[in-house]
């Protein structure tokens, strides 16, 4: 038996739609507008990615969450000196601030990869996800006796600030954990970006990028096995970005490359 086209007003043959997807579909209408309660939806979440795009990271709270990782913790800023710059000048979100370099060649060593958390975007989703995902993570790399650098965590700062870490600190791969740009129905969702041996020369074109992290989007076990899997095969390919082919989907799923 086919069903008739799904037209907006009707909500029975959308409301099992609308379970599968967090997308505004078949939106009930007034006239040529929507009605009142989509409309206020609509505004609702509109406001909450604003208020993810100017809301402060929490700084000290994080430092207290990242204490089970048994890492060091460092508080660094960027170049830039507002939310307001962060956002019309990306460029300094790119540096390293003032005082950022001394603080960083204070704990240099030889490592394997430094995790860098970042406001960016969202500082809400850092907040809520970068401990969970680095408490899953660490002990599996630390299991393949990975050395691991001081976490970072670094105020205004943009994915290529991890560069800058990276060197400062002597580690061989960056790992940055920042907000990503909130939408209409994920103001929280976070991006990791992953580089082997970043330096002034690294382009986006030299990361990987995992997106999405969040419960209704990545798990922190997903995408803590994603993570350690890139980060295993970038040193065993020692390359990164458009050189390093992903298969952990394949591995989450069970299925034998070529398959």
């Amino acid at each position: 038996m086919t069903h008739p086209p799904a037209k907006p007003g009707n909500d029975a043959l959308w409301s099992d739609l609308r379970k599968l997807t967090a997308a505004r579909i078949g939106l009930k209408r007034s006239g040529a507008s929507l009605a009142t309660a989509p409309l206020l939806d609509f505004q609702l979440a509109h406001a909450r990615a604003r208020d993810a795009v100017h809301a402060a990271l929490d700084e000290t709270r994080l430092t207290a969450d990242l204490a089970p990782c048994g890492l060091p913790v460092l508080r660094i800023a960027s170049a830039v000196e507002d939310k307001q710059t962060y956002l019309m000048r990306p460029d300094l979100g790119r540096r390293l601030g003032a005082g950022a370099a001394e603080m960083l060649s204070r704990h240099a060593g030889a490592y394997d990869v430094v995790f860098v958390v970042s406001d960016g975007l969202s500082a809400q989703a850092v907040q809520s996800h970068a401990a969970p995902l680095l408490v899953e993570a660490l002990p599996v790399l630390r299991t393949q006796g990975w050395r691991i650098a001081p976490l970072v965590i670094v105020r205004h700062g943009r994915v290529a600030i991890g560069d800058a870490v990276a060197a400062g600190l002597g580690a061989t791969c960056a790992a940055v954990l920042i907000g990503e740009r909130p939408g209409l129905s994920a103001p929280d969702s976070m991006g990791a970006y992953l580089t082997w041996r970043p330096g002034a020369h690294t382009s986006d074109a030299d990361r990987n990028c995992l997106s999405n992290i969040r419960p209704a989007g990545i798990g922190t076990a997903d995408a803590a096995f994603k993570l350690t899997h890139l980060l295993t095969a970038m040193t065993e390919g020692q390359v990164s970005g458009v050189a390093l082919k992903d298969m952990s989907e394949q591995q989450l799923l069970g299925v034998e490359d070529g398959d």
